[in-house]
């Protein structure tokens, strides 16, 4: 752990933001706008807080980061409450695009492990509220895959053709190509990107699905033989499916943290302080994580989460693994050329 207070924390303890009332902007306290992952709220939860609170949740779904982006920045409308990796909630700062949260309508933020707290891409928390944090591991069906499988690199072999599931993420996929060549996730050296891309190119007839949503089912069906995936879903899928095993690649992975935000412009931001305190209440936190078990940042959650994801490393990754993966940061400019080269690479 002390990868992520290093990485993290932009100063000791927690800092409030003004004492502005940021619940001024909510409507008829009827209604709340949800834009997320799929895959990351169980329905049952979201049904308890329409009970509890009498607010009902309207639930959007993206599959990217950048594709919440895209729509906010477009002037997307209507949403008052989503989430937002690391990287992207410093991203969506710098362009104006999020609402201060008041943490005054956030009690339930003393729950949360303070080395999660004050974080370098939003001091003091002043526009996001940690929400899941987890990694990116590899996963492998031992009953078909009988060689040692220890580096990304490995994935490159012609065994994996057309049997690789794979996320549907430029920063992730790009950034291990950057790792084989021994530089960092968030490199912005041209000559780094190309070789990047070059070597996905080459990975290309292994790869049979891009899926961020659900890669686990390719592999508890035994449609792929190896995945680069979520390491809660590697968990998963290994419940289901004890033949795959979790594999925590030796170049070391992107670690990430995301966040709730309140996109600028949102109607009822007062719901949506409240809809983040009711997720930040222990039960339902680690209620969250029974469905999605996620490394959770709430500290007080930990008690009602079970031992075989707590002491699981594919969710909670040992310390030697985390000290040599990466955050994502801002790559500012750079980003378009990331663009242009997984546009060259899915075509």
């Amino acid at each position: 752990m002390t990868l992520i207070v290093a990485t993290f924390a932009a100063g000791c303890g927690k800092s409030n933001s003004s004492g502005e009332e940021a619940g001024s902007k909510d409507s008829d306290g009827g209604e709340l706008n949800l834009f997320i992952w799929s895959e990351y709220m169980p329905d049952r939860v979201i049904k308890q807080f329409e009970k509890e609170t009498g607010i009902k949740v309207n639930y959007n779904v993206y599959s990217s980061n950048e594709e919440m982006l895209a729509k906010i920045s477009a002037g997307a409308a209507g949403y008052d409450i989503s989430v937002a990796s690391d990287y992207m909630v410093e991203i969506m700062r710098k362009q104006n695009l999020l609402e201060p949260i008041n943490k005054d309508n956030i009690p339930n933020m003393s729950n949360l492990d303070e080395q999660f707290l004050n974080p370098t891409f939003d001091p003091g928390n002043e526009h996001s509220v940690p929400y899941m944090w987890g990694n990116v591991v590899m996963a492998i069906n031992k009953d078909v895959v009988k060689k040692d499988i220890n580096s990304y690199e490995d994935l490159w072999d012609p065994e994996f053709k057309n049997s690789l599931v794979v996320l549907d993420d430029q920063r992730i996929l790009i950034g291990i190509g950057n790792k084989l060549q021994g530089e960092s996730m968030n490199s912005t050296d041209s000559k780094v990107i190309q070789k990047s891309k070059d070597l996905l190119v080459d990975l290309l007839p292994n790869i049979k699905a891009y899926d961020s949503d659900s890669p686990k089912t390719m592999l508890v069906n035994g449609e792929a033989k190896a995945g680069i995936v979520w390491g809660a879903e590697a968990y998963l899928a290994s419940v289901e499916n004890p033949a795959v095993k979790t594999v925590l690649p030796e170049e070391g992975t992107n670690i990430w943290m995301d966040n709730f935000v309140v996109p600028k412009g949102a109607l009822n931001q007062r719901n949506a302080e409240a809809f983040i305190d009711f997720i930040l209440q222990p039960e339902v936190s680690a209620e969250i994580s029974k469905d999605f078990p996620y490394a959770n940042p709430n500290l007080s959650a930990h008690e009602f989460i079970d031992e075989d994801i707590l002491n699981d490393p594919a969710v909670y990754s040992p310390k030697e693994f985390l000290d040599k993966s990466e955050f994502f940061t801002d790559i500012e400019d750079a980003i378009l050329e990331y663009d242009r080269v997984w546009s060259e690479i899915k075509q």
